[in-house]
């Protein structure tokens, strides 16, 4: 049986000296790269692309580690098209495989992930300070395809730093926007699974009417969890008509 996801997640940051949250990040093939050149250290560094958000980026990353693959004559199929994705279960998977294959090669000794990214033009990774800044760091690390590689930027000290405050701001703003970007696709794309349950279940009460009665039946259980609300939220009007006073 292979490691955990924080078993994984742990091994990872602690050898490359990131802040990956989840193994879904992976999918961005930077850290995948990097894992591979800390075991031959002959991996272009330049050309790997940590802090990017399209597959375009992300297909050129596998195109390095391909290379690396058949540089070194790994047989293993590398599942570009799944892992670009980044869906948990094919990059939980191939990162198991990584995981057993390095343990098994790494040549053992120090290995500097933080000057092979300098090198290549990425920025270094900032060791968390406490646990809390660790958690806002991972929190906006979190969104779809991007590896961390640093917390994001501080505002601290931003008037008189000679100009490098404006180019701080506008980073930080582009980090939340890409955020924001990650976190409506993944609302949208649990809500678009919400509804397919709601129609099946829809579909099955209108097939067998007698399934709504049981108040103890699966059905009823799912439905009161689709239907839940928590406090302050109100459930907005089905006519379409928007009420002046709006809840916000």
């Amino acid at each position: 049986m292979g490691e955990s996801r924080q078993e994984l997640l742990g091994w990872l940051n602690n050898l490359l000296q990131l802040n990956v949250t989840k193994v879904e990040q992976c999918g961005t093939g930077a850290a995948l790269c990097q894992i591979y050149d800390s075991i031959y250290q002959d991996l272009p560094m330049s050309r790997v692309k940590f802090n990017v958000n399209t597959e375009y980026a992300y297909l050129q990353n596998f195109k390095l580690l391909q290379n690396c693959f058949a540089k070194h004559q790994i047989e293993r199929l590398v599942p570009v098209e799944s892992l670009i994705k980044c869906k948990m279960q094919d990059n939980l998977e191939f990162l198991q495989w990584t995981k057993r294959f390095w343990d098994q090669y790494y040549p053992g000794g120090e290995y500097d992930a933080v000057a092979r990214r300098k090198g290549a033009g990425a920025p270094a990774a900032a060791a968390p300070a406490s646990t809390s800044s660790a958690r806002t760091s991972g929190a906006g690390a979190a969104r779809r395809g991007t590896t961390p590689t640093t917390a994001p930027a501080r505002r601290t000290g931003a008037v008189g730093s000679g100009g490098g405050a404006p180019a701080a701001v506008i980073q930080e703003n582009n980090t939340l926007k890409e955020t924001v970007t990650g976190l409506e696709r993944e609302r949208d794309f649990y809500f678009s699974k919400l509804r397919d349950i709601e129609l099946l279940l829809q579909q099955a009460c209108e097939a067998d009417p007698d399934l709504e009665k049981d108040e103890d039946s699966l059905i009823k259980q799912v439905q009161a969890i689709l239907y839940s609300t928590e406090e302050g939220f109100e459930i907005p009007a089905d006519d379409g008509v928007v009420d002046d006073q709006e809840t916000f």
